[in-house]
């Protein structure tokens, strides 16, 4: 009996304490948002200043950042260079540093052209994950200029459809080719797929913006007159390549229609009503897979140009916001460099 007495004192204490210790206050510490640094261009000729960025869960942090050089604070965030070679930068905000951003500086013997990104997202207004694709690509956008955005809306052109999209565009041909199954989903430079959580992930995209420029860059001049296009695609190279092709998008700005939204971001409204989409696919004028450019048609200037002559397309809602964006394909189906253009633009090699 005594032990018995003394086995229920011993639980009754152990419960105690249990008790105790689940109650007890503890203290939970955030999860803390990393520092992002990317810069205007990595690669740049002596004596031409490169200004640099940081942000910090898209807010703009530039000007409270300490930007360091090899280690070496420097004055606000535009660097500069006299001396070849490469310069190892980082961005801290209240004590958190960024990854290293590699710059390199040249001296204007090599030919480069302006490193950009291309996203293409595949969405849809009935999509309620599709949310967070749209809220990283704004993460994205806060981030840099270098991104190129593509909105691809799927699933069912019918309005009596549950995946009804007002803007659906049929590109089955290249998701077959990526075998990528559901949305969302992103991918980048046309064959990367961009890693979900895609919020979490922005670093992924601002990676492919830096590094070694392209070998490749275009320059797009436009004319609209009378629902007309005339749209000149010039494609310049600083080295040798053995295959490539040229993809040439119709986009549409400033679309309003809601947009289903499963997920905590813009603040978990579901659906969003009036939600804005921009950079909304309308119509490939090329193949969707690409056309393919004659290498012997490179001109003595490693130039080539293309013009193409079409009617506004029938579904774009307001020629005033439609925008075009030409990208050339590798062999291995990657973006090699891509741009866009508003209307009535004349564009200039951005040879770095």
């Amino acid at each position: 009996m005594l032990k018995n007495k003394r086995l229920s004192v011993l639980l009754l204490l152990f419960t105690i304490l249990t008790i105790q210790s689940c109650s007890e206050n503890y203290e939970i510490i955030p999860s803390i948002n990393p520092v992002l640094i990317s810069s205007d261009n990595t690669l740049s000729i002596i004596g031409n200043p490169v200004i640099l960025k940081a942000t910090q869960d898209g807010e703009d942090i530039t000007d409270e950042a300490i930007f360091q050089v090899n280690g070496e604070p420097i004055d606000g965030n535009t660097y500069n260079s006299n001396e070849v070679g490469e310069f190892s930068v980082t961005a801290t905000y209240q004590e958190i540093t960024s990854e290293t951003l590699v710059i390199e500086y040249h001296n204007g013997t090599e030919v480069n052209f302006k490193k950009r990104v291309l996203i293409e997202d595949y969405t849809g207004t009935w999509c309620g994950y599709c949310a967070r694709v749209a809220y990283a690509v704004e993460q994205v956008l806060e981030n840099t200029s270098n991104a190129v955005l593509v909105g691809i809306h799927r699933d069912s052109s019918n309005p009596n459809d549950a995946t009804y999209d007002p803007y659906n565009y049929d590109t089955s041909s290249i998701e077959e080719d990526l075998e990528a199954v559901g949305y969302p989903k992103g991918y980048l430079n046309r064959n990367i797929l961009w890693e979900s959580p895609e919020p979490e992930h922005v670093s992924q995209v601002l990676d492919l913006t830096q590094g070694e420029n392209p070998k490749l860059g275009l320059a797009l001049t436009n004319t609209i007159e009378n629902n007309s296009v005339s749209l000149d695609i010039n494609v310049k190279i600083a080295k040798t390549f053995t295959e490539l092709k040229l993809v040439v998008y119709v986009l549409e700005n400033g679309l309003i229609y809601e947009q289903k939204n499963y997920t905590q971001y813009f603040d978990g409204e579901n659906p969003i009503e009036g939600f804005e989409h921009n950079h909304v696919l309308r119509s490939s004028i090329t193949n969707l897979t690409g056309d393919t450019i004659n290498i012997s048609n490179f001109d003595e200037d490693n130039i080539y140009t293309t013009n193409y002559t079409f009617s506004i397309p029938e579904n774009v809602s307001n020629s005033e916001n439609i925008e075009f964006v030409a990208f050339v394909i590798d062999e291995n189906g990657t973006v090699i460099n891509v741009r866009k253009s508003g209307t009535n633009e004349t564009q200039y090699f951005e040879q770095i």
